[in-house]
């Protein structure tokens, strides 16, 4: 059974529990299981391999102490004595965690483990169903192959995809091909810290810990890599779904990924050594955020609207010299007021050298709202501005399940991206010119014929010919009918 496959049989399990109400808590339900499963992997891999190394689990609250039927045979635990171990015994223990005498990577590893479970739930109500839930998920993923791990995107892609009746939960997911194509395009090198302040489940991370870990040469720096990689994430489900994604890529630690809200934090705070080379990032667009986090952020570009607000904080924690890439709306180009000064705060501190303008549908379904990829450095101010307007593949009219955006396709991208022309795809704007027009930076391609919309009496003039042509129609039509019917009656 495919993996896809996998994950459907087990929500279709989950439907027939009374305690399971819709798909995030579907979800939810699943990712506490998949993340604890791959965490007790882990920890029995961790202590073969390092004499050091003391499990943070309690006795008895390892997966395999309770969970794997296979071991434990007829002493498996199932029914109603499965769901008061789970509600009584396993939730209790590690929400509370404690670790005040373990160290290292011990200590790490409860600390993640607690933060997890925190804010994770058993919605399940039923211990026979949960039962043939876990044994779905120990027959049917294993974690330590290699094919399970490539494949893991493609499980969360589609849980993610379920989760749209659940509310906003699209804005964790930016498809695979973007984050790489970002990640590829700002390139970050072996000693260089990666920065998503606003992760989700962890595509630009993954992305960004696969570059790098081509570039490793040694076990060292193969660990520095993992130190290297970070992120935020203020909601609890994505923090999970993230935490779990770096584990499965081999990150056994990934506690460089905090939940939290970094919006929360005043920008007068962040310090140089918050500071980091590379930041990748789709921030929650069209969202609006509590009350007070406006505050956090100098008057005149204080607004509540999540996406002005993270382009603000990526310009603060850029090193002088440092790199991002964020997926921003085509509202963000050409909107006025703050959006205006943030634009000219970034073309005058930054050096925006290009935007990659997305088709229609790479976000469905979660938005139809265009979106764009802007590429900038921190410390050099703007002189031009390249655009790049990534076309549709041959045959393609949008995006679709069947048909999603594929890495491929931005080949054309990347060969243009260091020996940069104008072609019909291709142009470039100074920044006099975008001053200009107001910071306006939703300039369309130059190079392609626009449609000839013509002035509005026109239009009108032409609406009502047509209407009177149609009238006339509609006339003639009711003529002919009359004098059928009067022959009929004759």
């Amino acid at each position: 059974m495919s993996l896809n496959a996998t994950i459907k049989s087990i929500q279709d399990i989950m439907r027939k529990d009374v305690g399971v109400d819709g798909d995030a808590q579907r979800i939810g339900q699943l990712g506490w299981m998949l993340f604890y499963k791959k965490f007790s992997d882990q920890d029995q891999e961790l202590e073969l391999s390092d004499d050091e190394y003391e499990s943070p689990i309690p006795m008895g609250l390892r997966w395999e102490e309770w969970a794997d039927s296979e071991t434990l045979g007829k002493k498996a635990p199932t029914g109603d004595a499965l769901l008061a171990f789970v509600d009584n015994q396993l939730f209790p223990q590690l929400k509370e965690l404690d670790f005040t005498n373990l160290t290292g990577l011990s200590r790490q590893r409860a600390e993640l483990l607690r933060s997890v479970f925190e804010d994770a739930y058993n919605y399940m109500k039923s211990g026979t169903l949960l039962r043939q839930v876990i044994d779905k998920i120990n027959d049917s993923i294993d974690f330590n192959e290699s094919k399970t791990r490539h494949l893991f995107g493609d499980i969360y892609e589609k849980i993610l995809k379920d989760l749209q009746s659940a509310g906003n939960y699209g804005e964790f997911y930016t498809p695979r091909a973007v984050t790489q194509f970002a990640v590829d395009m700002v390139n970050p090198q072996l000693g260089e810290t990666v920065l998503d302040p606003a992760c989700g489940t962890g595509g630009f991370l993954t992305a960004a810990y696969e570059h790098l870990r081509k570039q490793a040469q040694t076990p060292e720096q193969l660990e520095a890599i993992k130190q290297n990689i970070w992120g935020i994430e203020k909601k609890a489900l994505p923090h999970l779904l993230c935490v779990t994604n770096l584990m499965v890529h081999e990150v056994e630690v990934p506690t460089t990924v905090r939940h939290a809200n970094a919006l929360a934090k005043p920008l007068r705070d962040y310090s140089p050594k918050d500071q980091v080379d590379v930041v990748v990032i789709n921030p929650p667009f069209g969202g609006m955020e509590e009350d007070g986090i406006e505050s956090n952020f100098p008057t005149e570009f204080r607004t509540r609207e999540t996406a002005d607000l993270f382009l603000l904080l990526v310009m603060e924690l850029l090193k002088p010299q440092g790199r991002a890439a964020i997926v921003l709306p085509d509202g963000t180009l050409f909107g006025e007021g703050i959006k205006t000064r943030l634009k000219e705060k970034l073309l005058r501190d930054c050096n925006l050298h290009t935007i990659v303008r997305l088709p229609n549908g790479v976000f469905n379904p979660y938005t139809s709202i265009r979106t764009n990829v802007l590429f900038f450095t921190k410390g050099e101010p703007t002189e031009t501005v390249w655009y790049y307007e990534h076309p549709y593949p041959s045959g393609y009219k949008s995006y679709s399940k069947t048909k999603p955006m594929r890495i491929e396709e931005f080949a054309a991208e990347k060969q243009w991206w260091n020996n940069r022309e104008e072609t019909e795809l291709a142009w470039q704007v100074s920044v006099e010119d975008i001053k200009a027009n107001g910071f306006n930076l939703d300039i369309k391609n130059p190079n392609v014929a626009a449609e000839d919309y013509k002035d509005p009496e026109t239009l009108l003039k032409k609406y009502r010919e047509a209407e009177a042509e149609v009238e006339e129609a509609r006339n003639a039509l009711k003529s002919s009918l009359m004098a059928s019917l009067q022959r009929e009656e004759m």
